[in-house]
């Protein structure tokens, strides 16, 4: 079964999310192959980088309440694992790091660039709208420094990038992460472990029924 991930490696759901998928999977006896597709929260140019929780305040209506928002955030992280740190978040615009998954993706290492750049971004508060830390990320998993850094300083990559972005609003996916099980299936949310192994087993059952 092909499972597509549509995630922003700035989305701390989403992060949740993959982590959740992935204890499923370990329950999950059938062959599963993961794509990563591209999905941006926010496309707005980020001219300089600024603390994510102010970000957030702009957005939803003050720093206090972005500050709950973090704090919920945060503690549910924490009971999969993870590590949210968002009083050293910044925000970012994610195009260059969808651009950088892409490369990955070619290379074979498209899991451990995301996780390296969702950590990057929620745990060690880089920046990962800056093209130097996207090279020092993708060396630090294994890439060629140089040819990253030759990757995302050309246009290599851009038109494909914005037309996965363009796909993904055009088959309706609003919000993120959105799971799309075997081409025509979709879960969306950070859905808990148990209701995520019960979609992939309903979905088998229903491919193999046809």
């Amino acid at each position: 079964m092909e499972i597509e991930i549509y995630a922003d490696v700035v989305c701390p759901w989403c992060w949740i999310g993959k982590r959740r998928l992935e204890q499923a999977l370990a329950s999950y006896d059938g062959e599963v192959t993961v794509r990563y597709r591209p999905f941006q929260l926010d496309p707005t140019p980020v001219t300089e980088p600024k603390p994510l929780v102010e970000a957030l305040g702009a957005k939803f209506g003050g720093r206090e309440r972005a500050e709950a928002m973090a704090a919920q955030v945060t503690q549910v992280g924490a009971s999969v694992g993870l590590d949210m740190r968002f009083d050293r978040a910044v925000a970012a615009n994610t195009f260059e790091a969808h651009r950088l998954i892409r490369f990955a993706t070619e290379q074979g290492r498209a899991t451990e660039m995301i996780d390296a750049l969702y950590r990057a971004h929620f745990s060690d508060g880089v920046d990962v709208g800056s093209t130097d830390a996207l090279v020092r990320l993708a060396a630090g998993v294994g890439l060629n420094e140089t040819e990253v850094r030759d990757y995302l300083e050309s246009n290599a990559g851009r038109r494909e990038v914005a037309a996965d972005l363009a796909a993904a609003h055009q088959i309706g996916v609003t919000s993120v992460p959105t799971f799309v099980l075997a081409g025509k299936y979709a879960v969306t949310g950070a859905q808990e472990p148990e209701t995520l192994l019960a979609a992939l087993r309903e979905v088998e059952r229903l491919e193999s029924a046809a």
